[in-house]
């Protein structure tokens, strides 16, 4: 069997690519490092480092593409392909797309049959995406056609792979634990035989249980790391204080999720517990000023903070106070070197910190989180 993976990146290596060799395929990396893409194809193969476990993985059976200088070899490799997996971020699922969408035109010119591609990135409905830029770079004349033979499975992706720099650039370390779900409504042909993906109906709980716990809780860590005064996320997470206002917050997200889409209750703390050791893990410890950048976005309404906190009103219909304390700290998070928390601090210097929040959440004044907000930043400031 074989995959075609587009970004060579730690992600991509550490994560993606070695669940594909333990699955049996062949791995074709597509990447501009032209770096990476000469030992890819010099080695054929590099190592995993789980970090913590004393472990390594060897993944076999790789190999490179530059998708610069080897855009018809890319599209030949597509034609072939069994499988096609994507780690290179949102925004750059546009600029692969052009030559996806022409390997996918001349794959089905040739009837090469079904193919699935599987954005694996940090966003919501990736996979569909990555489908409408490629349907925006083929004619329409076989839109239908490539609908009817090409799957676009969203799928959610968890695994930590921290700032790294090691001698040998082809080498990566991953935390052990991992979390790939795919959805099946939209597979194509016979469903991709992956190690390691969970296969499910509904992505959403899943997509919403992640965010809703490990976002939040690593959002959370560096908040109120940031005002406690820790520099990094283990440092943090080693004051009782901070780690005791974590999982007071993972507890009313996780009531929110229960309620919402019926988790296990014990089995959902047993995932929360995950999460609160893995960022208690020396060897994945970030920095805060890392895991904090664009505290604007992070409060925005749909993201990790506000949304489970509204919920939490809604649902449970009691005052989520540890969520409140931790959006509090995000709006005294301060940073010089990050653009958005320096915009945020002009927004509360010019405007009061309620007014700042109200404008960046889109509630309205009256909203009952606004209120408890405002309380707390006072008695934190």
């Amino acid at each position: 069997m074989r995959a075609v993976h587009f970004g060579a990146g730690n992600i991509g290596r550490g994560f993606i690519g070695a669940l594909l060799d333990q699955s049996g395929y062949e791995t074709v990396f597509v990447d501009v490092n032209e770096a990476l893409i000469d030992l890819l194809n010099e080695r054929n193969q590099y190592h995993v480092e789980l970090a913590g476990a004393d472990s390594t993985i060897e993944v076999k059976n790789v190999s490179g593409l530059n998708s610069m200088k080897q855009p018809h070899e890319v599209v030949e490799a597509l034609v072939h392909a069994d499988l096609v997996t994507t780690a290179v971020g949102p925004n750059i699922l546009p600029v692969i797309s052009k030559l996806l969408a022409e390997g996918l035109e001349k794959r089905m010119k040739e009837q090469a049959g079904p193919l699935n591609v599987i954005a694996c990135e940090n966003m919501i409905g990736g996979s569909e995406a990555l489908k409408q830029h490629v349907l925006e770079n083929m004619d329409e004349s076989l839109h239908e056609r490539l609908v009817d033979l090409i799957g676009f499975p969203n799928a959610a992706v968890d695994r930590i792979v921290p700032d790294q720099h090691n001698e040998d650039p082809l080498t990566v370390k991953v935390e052990p634990y991992y979390e790939w779900v795919v959805e099946t409504p939209a597979i194509k042909g016979v469903q991709p035989e992956v190690e390691g993906i969970t296969y499910v109906e509904d992505l959403t709980p899943y997509i919403e249980r992640k965010l809703f716990t490990v976002n939040t809780g690593h959002a959370a860590t560096a908040y109120l790391g940031s005002y406690y005064g820790h520099s990094t996320i283990k440092e943090a997470m080693d004051d009782p204080i901070v780690k005791e206002k974590v999982e007071g917050a993972l507890k009313e997200t996780g009531a929110v999720l229960i309620e919402k889409y019926g988790f296990d209750k014990v089995q959902h703390e047993g995932y929360v517990d995950k999460i609160i050791n893995r960022f208690l893990n020396p060897d994945l410890s970030d920095e805060v000023t890392r895991v904090g950048r664009g505290p604007i976005r992070k409060l925005g309404p749909k993201d990790r903070l506000v949304r489970p906190a509204v919920e939490y009103l809604e649902r449970v219909e009691e005052d989520p106070h540890y969520l409140v304390e931790v959006i509090a700290a995000a709006l005294s998070y301060k940073n010089e070197a990050d653009s958005e928390a320096k915009e945020l601090q002009e927004k509360v210097l010019d405007h009061g910190p309620t007014a700042a929040f109200k404008d960046i959440s889109e509630l309205n004044a009256n909203h009952r989180l606004v209120q408890l907000v405002e309380q707390k930043y006072k008695e934190m400031n």
